[in-house]
């Protein structure tokens, strides 16, 4: 099942309120994504911390074989 770039910023936006988020749909095939988080809650996290925070707030949909999200190059880090 494909998923919509909007339903991706509406999980990150629920877990980063504040951040800027832009998700692009790469392949436009709604399985592979870019995403870029920048938020001020990674100030002091290092890369792992931060991208484990992102996958955590996408709540399973890249979980398994079957999941609706199969790719996501994901950049964040905390604002300039």
């Amino acid at each position: 099942m494909a998923i919509e770039a909007q339903e991706i910023e509406t999980l990150l936006r629920a877990a980063f309120p504040d951040a800027t988020i832009i998700v692009t749909d790469m392949a436009g095939d709604g399985a592979h994504f870019a995403a870029e988080v920048i938020d001020e809650s990674f100030r002091g996290q290092n890369r792992v911390q931060q991208q484990r925070s992102v996958y955590a707030a996408l709540k399973g949909k890249m979980d398994g074989s079957a999941a609706d999200l199969h790719a996501l190059a994901l950049t964040t880090k905390a604002p300039d």
